[in-house]
């Protein structure tokens, strides 16, 4: 099939031989932080530098749908979720934080410092079904002004777990040098988190770490569940079989639970992040640099985004 690789049998049904990927619109600075509103047919995507956050809708205008701007300045958001409520979670690099948008369109300042200390600029996020909010806070929207603004970290690069109900902020790893995007597995015991290294390195690490959770709150192990190549990891999404799909250089990679690369769908810019979306969650959103792509595929999105 053109714009596929496959790499192992089992990625040939998961893909369609007659849905091609799609230009959904172009023309911006660079695309992050994918989240679909299936209640308005809608996917909310940061396009960071230009700091702005944009809704692309399939309601009105068909298949290729209409972009136009939710909110401009955004403070530079880069990723997005939604909470148990089914509220947009933000990370603001501008303002260091964790925002959440409320029903009437107010922003709320979920955790903006830990132990006294300033967040450096939150990356990614994601949403347990506990409430609890788990994001990951490396260095990268505050090291240039293209991201946010040039700023001094305070904090080492680590990933936290926001309590939903008490709003405690616990540190839940501290040994990554760039986490980046992150992803519960179906079942919520695992957390995969992709380890991107240190910002403008010419060999960034590639590494993909899967760790356990236990008691809904504790992270062990780490170990490197893949490595991804070429380029590296950004955004992660799970579907309902447990198989993780990952950003990379050359597009999208799908990867089994054991860690086994399954297969590729090609994406003629470096892809940043994706969520899956759709009718029935199996429409894959691909934030590809300047550009929005989608795919129908024959595999349907864990119900967590």
């Amino acid at each position: 099939m053109q714009g596929i690789e496959i790499h192992d049998p089992r990625f040939r049904s998961y893909v369609l031989p007659n849905a091609p990927l799609v230009k959904l619109a172009e023309g911006f600075a660079w695309l992050e932080g994918p989240v679909w509103f299936a209640d308005h047919e809608t996917l909310i995507v940061s396009d960071l530098p230009n700091d702005r956050l944009l809704r692309w809708s399939a309601e009105r205008e068909g298949a290729d749908g209409i972009m136009s701007v939710l909110r401009q300045p955004s403070h530079f958001t880069n990723g997005n979720t939604r909470d148990t409520a089914g509220r947009l979670v933000s990370c603001s690099h501008r303002q260091r934080c964790i925002t959440r948008t409320e029903w009437d369109g107010r922003l709320t300042v979920l955790a903006d410092r830990y132990r006294g200390k300033r967040l450096n600029s939150p990356n990614d996020v994601v949403c347990r079904s506990d409430g609890s909010i788990w994001f990951t806070d490396p260095p990268y929207g505050i090291n240039t002004d293209y991201e946010g603004g040039k700023q001094q970290a305070e904090l080492p690069p680590s990933v936290y777990r926001l309590d939903g109900t008490s709003g405690e902020l616990r540190l839940v790893a501290d040994d990554f040098e760039g986490p980046n995007g992150l992803a519960f597995s179906p079942d919520e015991s695992v957390l995969y988190i992709a380890e991107s290294g240190r910002q403008f390195d010419a060999n960034p690490t590639q590494h993909i770490r899967e760790l356990r959770v236990s008691d809904g709150e504790r992270l062990s192990g780490g170990r490197v569940f893949h490595k991804v190549a070429p380029g590296f990891t950004d955004g992660l999404r799970v579907d309902v079989d447990g198989n993780l799909w990952s950003s990379a250089a050359d597009g999208v990679h799908c990867i089994s639970p054991q860690g086994i690369l399954l297969g590729k769908i090609l994406v003629p810019h470096v892809v940043s992040n994706l969520t899956f979306g759709g009718r029935h969650r199996s429409r894959l959103f691909i934030c590809a640099s300047h550009t929005l792509y989608a795919i129908y595929t024959n595999q349907r999105g864990a119900s967590r985004p």
